[in-house]
């Protein structure tokens, strides 16, 4: 028989990302979804994170696979770190848009809260395409009701020094900024 105890340590928060969250470039257990874990029972939460982040990761990626991961898991929160493979790989707006909502309607049938980060992209594709591209995000999130990091590397994002050689992927200093950026709207749905 489950005990209340048991029943909440079954608690679980999905990441479905990309490279942005699987920790690319960094030592195993430096990365904001890592450092969110041990935050969360520091102060705490029953909650498992299970991170599902691939570096590579695009959003048609992230709907081919969300029904599994919430099958498997059947978390109470999903966080959604998807969009910027799309935008380095030249993926239409439309296409982005649609399979980010699918996976929000996806986890919301399956009775999870919603958290989804939003990314911005350098102005060198475009100032339309840039502005289009993170209005994406905010229209997804009135729509659906759901809350939005609008920039997950907001706070570091000008400074070059927080990033890897590749300057794309954020240095372990990075992380807990990230975090910082995620918590204030992740800590509501802990609730």
């Amino acid at each position: 028989m489950l005990t209340g105890t048991a029943h909440s340590a079954a608690k679980t928060i999905l990441v479905l990302g990309d490279s942005i969250s699987a920790e690319y470039g960094l030592v195993r257990g430096q990365g904001w979804v890592k450092l969110l874990e041990n935050k969360l029972e520091t102060n705490g939460h029953t909650f498992k994170v299970f991170n599902a982040s691939i570096s590579g990761e695009t959003t048609i990626g992230g709907k081919s696979r969300i029904q599994d991961l919430l099958n498997k898991h059947q978390p109470q929160i999903v966080i959604i770190e998807l969009g910027g493979n799309d935008a380095l790989r030249g993926l239409s707006l439309q296409a982005s848009r649609e399979n980010l909502l699918y996976i929000v309607s996806s986890a919301k049938k399956a009775n999870a809260k919603v958290l989804l980060t939003g990314i911005q992209i350098p102005p060198n594709y475009g100032p339309d395409y840039s502005k289009s591209f993170a209005a994406m995000f905010k229209s997804i999130s009135k729509d659906e009701k759901v809350p939005l990091v609008p920039f997950i590397f907001e706070g570091f994002a000008d400074q070059p020094a927080m990033f890897q050689a590749d300057r794309i992927h954020p240095t372990a200093q990075a992380q807990p900024i990230m975090l910082g950026n995620v918590w204030p709207l992740l800590s509501p749905l802990l609730k």
